[in-house]
């Protein structure tokens, strides 16, 4: 097992590092999920004008902060000067890496612009230990891992869960199933199709993938995902996750 997913019992994940409060993928945010306790952190990431790495979501600032504009066409100069819901910076993810040294970031890889300075990042915070590389591209995630090399986390991209599913559902060898990846993440369900199933999760786990739900903010939803046994979940709702786990003596021991 990669030193990333080395846990026993279900990974707890604060998506952006837990969203409810409108400060998502602030160092606010991820200071509040660490004092709670999380171990592990979601986050997304673009690279602005002059190729630096920011802990962002959306490709623009718009929603979230106080300035507008495209990330990928404004300089970190004047990306630092806005603020996340009127109050907190944008953060690099080298500041992330850099405040909680123990802390694992699942990263999302929103852009291919993004991919070489997430490579450059992990490698000057010695973090590949420490970091989980997803992407709805599958393109960025082969890219991450021809550079980072076989100890680096990554989850498995959209075309790796399409053959996974096929094989869940036997209508592809298992030997069809890509084996880059060392962990499994999906919703619940996309559009009609459910995702998080059994036959999927069989399929992982004789793959020795664990599989991670996002993005789960229903306690009864939760209880319902952990009883037909995900290996983790992602929310933005990191109390009700928290005391969701610790009903079931699964919230980690500080």
């Amino acid at each position: 097992m990669l030193p990333f997913l080395d846990q026993d019992g279900p990974i707890a994940l604060a998506h952006r590092g837990g969203a409810l409060d409108g400060l998502e993928n602030s160092m606010a945010a991820f200071a509040r999920a660490v004092a709670l306790g999380y171990r592990y952190v979601e986050t997304d990431v673009h690279a602005t004008a002059d190729g630096v790495l920011v802990v962002l979501h959306d490709g623009t600032l718009d929603r979230v902060t106080d300035r507008t504009g495209a990330v990928a066409a404004l300089p970190w100069r004047e990306v630092r000067a806005a603020r996340i819901g009127g109050v907190e910076p944008v953060p690099m993810l080298a500041d992330i890496l850099g405040a909680w040294p123990d802390l694992r970031v699942n990263v999302d890889t929103k852009s291919d612009r993004a991919v070489e300075p997430l490579i450059e990042v992990v490698r000057r915070a010695g973090a590949v230990d420490r970091v989980c590389v997803g992407s709805f591209s599958d393109r960025r995630l082969r890219r991450a891992r021809a550079a980072l090399g076989p100890r680096l986390c990554t989850s498995m991209g959209p075309g790796e869960v399409r053959r996974l599913l096929l094989a869940a559902r036997g209508l592809l060898p298992r030997a069809a199933v890509p084996g880059a990846a060392a962990c499994v993440q999906v919703p619940p369900r996309q559009g009609r199709v459910v995702l998080a199933e059994p036959r999927l999760l069989a399929r992982a786990h004789a793959l020795g993938l664990p599989v991670h739900v996002w993005t789960v903010n229903d306690a009864d939803q939760m209880r319902a995902l952990l009883d037909l046994g995900v290996d983790g979940i992602i929310s933005d709702d990191i109390a009700t996750l928290r005391t969701v786990l610790a009903e079931r003596g699964a919230w980690p021991a500080s």
